[in-house]
């Protein structure tokens, strides 16, 4: 069962987005919020939070944020978003698991809920261009006035280690397969995420995966090197640890 908070400044169409969730079988809408504060006395109750988004724009991105930072571990579907780049990079940088257009069905609500609920990220094929060239922008281009690195301007051994956060690995790990000190790790991992302007390594996979980093070519640059093991050399291994052949 996915359990599922409501929110929306309106009450009444709060309530009639509930009324339609509670319609599917594996959904349980365990509150309906019209502000912050209301939310917040639901959050440790649900792992996805519905946000209706038709509200002023400044104010729908203040409330995404507002959640977030409340409850980090709920994942936020934003359903009115807006046809423009803008509305859809804040949302993105707020980091959101899912968005549904101002004109698209219930049913393609449900699907993203689902996506969302699952860790799967269901991009529209509407929204894909824009969010290729909203992560790929070189600096100093994009709206609403976010400068964001491409992941093609990381380092070969960045995006090794980036290679190794999306496996969901830890700093000590991570130096254990590249065979670096945990301390060179932690600063990899600063510089990654100053690069790509985020705040956590969720996001810098989240970033790097939208920018197809992960795909053809860039994705054999980010595959992390083992060390080599020589084994063309046994008469110099036999020397050294006193073995004749």
């Amino acid at each position: 069962m996915i359990r599922v908070l409501v929110v929306d400044e309106v009450r009444t169409i709060c309530e009639m987005i509930s009324t339609v969730l509670r319609s599917e079988p594996d959904l349980e809408v365990v509150g309906c919020a019209s502000s912050l504060d209301e939310a917040a006395l639901y959050l440790g109750q649900c792992e996805l939070a519905v946000v209706n988004a038709s509200m002023a724009n400044e104010a729908s991105v203040r409330l995404v944020r507002g959640l977030r930072r409340l409850a980090p571990q709920v994942k936020l579907v934003v359903m009115g978003l807006a046809h423009t780049e803008q509305a859809m990079a804040q949302c993105l940088e707020a980091g959101v698991a899912g968005y549904v257009w101002q004109d698209s069905s219930v049913d393609e609500l449900l699907q993203r809920l689902h996506a969302a609920a699952h860790a799967e990220n269901l991009v529209m094929p509407s929204l894909a261009g824009t969010l290729m060239s909203y992560v790929t922008a070189p600096v100093g281009m994009g709206e609403a006035g976010i400068d964001r690195c491409p992941p093609h301007n990381l380092t070969r051994r960045e995006r090794e280690v980036l290679g190794l956060l999306r496996q969901g690995m830890t700093n000590q790990e991570i130096a254990g397969i590249l065979v670096i000190e945990l301390g060179t790790v932690k600063n990899h991992v600063h510089n990654i995420l100053r690069k790509l302007k985020v705040s956590s390594r969720r996001d810098a996979v989240h970033v790097s995966r939208l920018a197809g980093l992960w795909t053809g070519e860039h994705a054999a640059l980010a595959m992390p090197r083992r060390p080599e093991i020589r084994t063309d050399r046994p008469a110099l291994y036999s020397r050294v640890v006193g073995v004749s052949n």
